[in-house]
């Protein structure tokens, strides 16, 4: 930020990004405008810190993902003593592969998954299928791939074990990978 810039107009120039980011990992609109007005809120207050050296973009969504993290904390602190338990049925197998360890049934052929990030109808299933995942699932998919938070990190944040977390990437990731060559990869998106 300038000192030519209205510091404020000039954050809220980023309100619509900061919102869709926000809304994306906590799947709860009045939750995601709290974190951004939290977030704007903070950067103005601490405007003499942005010293340039990154995007202001870049700069404002690294405050949000802190209040992302302060936010599931605190909600996480108001859930059953459960909600972030293994489920134990499911603790065996998930049927996608056999006794020895072959595929049951193979992934797709996804061609050029990167020719795939370019495509905003790409983005807009794979929001789909990550909306049809529980909340706790892609809540903790989310901030390890797209937050690129450590282990240690969303463990803590979230108030699980480590053996549980891996339990839960490996369900979100197997629902993606079903979800994703169904309807993207699947080619009924063409």
């Amino acid at each position: 930020m300038t000192e030519e810039d209205d510091p404020a107009q000039s954050l809220e120039t980023h309100r619509k990004y900061l919102q869709r980011y926000a809304q994306f990992h906590l799947r709860d609109a009045s939750l995601a405008e709290d974190a951004v007005q939290d977030t704007l809120i903070a950067a103005l207050a601490q405007r003499d810190r942005f010293q340039g050296r990154s995007q202001l973009r870049t700069w404002l969504t690294g405050i949000l993902k802190h209040k992302i993290i302060d936010l599931t904390r605190s909600r996480g602190r108001g859930l059953p003593v459960d909600a972030f338990a293994l489920d134990e049925e499911d603790e065996s197998s998930d049927g996608s592969f056999n006794a020895r360890g072959k595929w049951v049934d193979p992934p797709a052929d996804w061609g050029t998954p990167d020719a795939a990030l370019e495509s905003s109808q790409f983005w807009r299933v794979y929001q789909e299928c990550c909306q049809r995942m529980s909340k706790r699932d892609a809540l903790a998919f989310s901030m390890r791939e797209v937050m690129g938070l450590s282990s240690e990190e969303i463990c803590k944040a979230i108030e699980i074990s480590t053996t549980n977390l891996h339990v839960i990437l490996f369900r979100a990731r197997l629902s993606l990978r079903s979800c994703m060559s169904k309807n993207w990869f699947g080619g009924r998106h063409e």
